[in-house]
């Protein structure tokens, strides 16, 4: 055998091992010729191109930001990105050209500058390629968030995006690929992440105040039956089909990242293996049903197969920790996100309400809850919390992570969240429905650090080098 194709060979073989243990078959797309494809699977399988965890880019004075995305979630963001000085927003686009225009009432109504308008199935890629921005901030149908996250990036930009941020685990190697070759941000919006009793929590995480955490749980418990099939919701009835036959965990990130945080993933452990399990569906498939009795639109949503009521997706860590997570969007019982810690000196838990503490086998009383409040709240939250309160995004978070995220660009920090954040709590929704096909089987969970997070630090909790951004006057 000829020594080239020997090596050949050699390579293929160690590519094929990789391809069965979560390493992504993407890299067959970049090109038909061998000698690129094992290129890149080397890469893959082997160092880490570069950190990005950790990683602060150049200092952006003013941070110029492209919205994709204005239906549900679009224009809220618009409107806080508007009270922040130190944000230009340059371009709003949308499938459809009336939701661009009506976002401009945010910019309008505060005397700011008009942002250029963008319309069409491939206007978001016309705003990319025409506009000189530094951030692309996604809000967009799920399945939408990667191909826009990977334009963006290898464009040169910047990168915030709804959760989830990918749906396979093609996709989420195909954004830890492009964030390290590019050395752009791609962040993941993960709102609850900058709640008030999470980031309390994470606080007192990091001061041992729970001593060693042990156990950790996290859910979306909401229930969105009426919305789902509301046919003037979400566009299209896009949310609705991605229950169809997607039967696990459809939207882990809202309890998976606070909890993923206070245990340090990808900082110090690492999510190892995952089993999932889920109920029939009970309510859907009726609610279709019965729908379909008084309008015929309905129809085409009658005989599928829905995702079961409840599933539960229970993980491990390298470091032997565990952690629990729910979603049920369809049974009619109060909103939670559960957010529980359980360490060897204390217990912390919310949702439903109210929050709790306890440091033995009573709750802290009041007073002292609130002393525990004053003490570990990190100082964005004593920074920018009250005004968070008064522009709003379920009760301030989504204005905090909106501020934090512009802070840390306009300083030249890393960000709170990084790609493989991103990838890693998004993982959960293919793998979770993969151990449910399987009889819920155990399910590795890739690393997308590639061994790195055996030595990145903890999320930093301080604004020093940062907190300069001011927020404009709100009446």
């Amino acid at each position: 055998m000829k020594p080239n194709r020997r090596k050949f060979l050699q390579q293929l073989a160690v590519g094929t091992g990789a391809m069965a243990i979560g390493i992504p078959s993407f890299a067959k797309e970049n090109g038909s010729d061998n000698d690129h494809l094992l290129s890149d699977l080397s890469n893959i399988t082997g160092a880490q191109r570069f950190n990005m965890s950790g990683y602060a880019a150049p200092k952006i004075d003013k941070v110029r930001i492209g919205f994709i995305g204005l239906g549900m979630r679009g224009p809220g963001a618009v409107g806080r990105m508007s009270f922040i000085e130190g944000v230009e927003i340059k371009a709003l686009c949308d499938k459809l050209p009336e939701r661009a225009t009506a976002a401009q009432k945010s910019l309008t109504a505060k005397g700011l500058p008009k942002a250029t308008e963008y319309s069409g199935e491939n206007g978001w890629k016309d705003m990319i390629d025409k506009e000189d921005l530094d951030l692309i901030y996604i809000c967009t149908p799920w399945h939408l968030h990667t191909p826009m996250a990977v334009y963006a990036m290898e464009s040169g930009k910047h990168v915030a995006t709804e959760v989830p941020a990918a749906l396979t685990i093609d996709d989420c190697w195909k954004l830890v690929e492009t964030s390290e070759k590019t050395r752009k941000h791609c962040m993941m919006l993960e709102n609850c992440c900058y709640d008030f009793f999470e980031m309390l929590t994470l606080n007192m995480a990091r001061n041992g105040m729970f001593g060693e955490l042990l156990h950790a749980e996290g859910a979306y418990i909401h229930n969105l039956l009426g919305l789902n099939f509301n046919k003037k919701g979400y566009e299209s009835m896009w949310r609705l089909k991605e229950n169809i036959d997607y039967n696990g965990n459809l939207y882990p990130t809202h309890g998976l990242g606070p909890i993923a945080q206070c245990l340090n993933i990808n900082r110090g452990d690492k999510m190892d293996y995952l089993v999932s399990m889920s109920t029939n569906d009970f309510q859907m498939g009726p609610e279709a049903v019965e729908k379909a009795k008084t309008d015929a639109f309905y129809n085409e949503f009658v005989g599928k197969k829905y995702r079961g009521n409840m599933n539960t997706t229970t993980i491990r860590t390298a470091n032997g920790k565990t952690m629990m997570l729910q979603h049920d969007v369809t049974s009619p019982r109060p909103y939670s996100r559960i957010h529980l810690l359980s360490g060897t000196k204390g217990f912390a838990s919310k949702w439903p309400d109210p929050a709790r503490i306890s440091f033995g086998e009573e709750w802290v009383k009041e007073e002292e809850l609130k002393k525990l409040y004053d003490t570990y709240s990190p100082p964005i939250i004593k920074h920018v919390g009250e005004i968070a309160k008064k522009i709003g995004g379920h009760g301030g978070m989504d204005f905090i992570m909106d501020w934090r995220l512009i802070d840390c660009l306009r300083n030249g920090l890393p960000l709170d969240q990084d790609v493989y954040d991103a990838a890693s709590w998004s993982c959960i929704v293919p793998l979770s429905k993969k151990s449910v096909s399987k009889r819920s089987s155990s399910v590795d969970i890739p690393d997308f650090t590639r061994g790195s997070w055996q030595k990145n630090k903890p999320v930093g909790l301080t604004l020093e080098g940062g907190g300069n951004t001011t927020v404009r006057s709100v009446k």
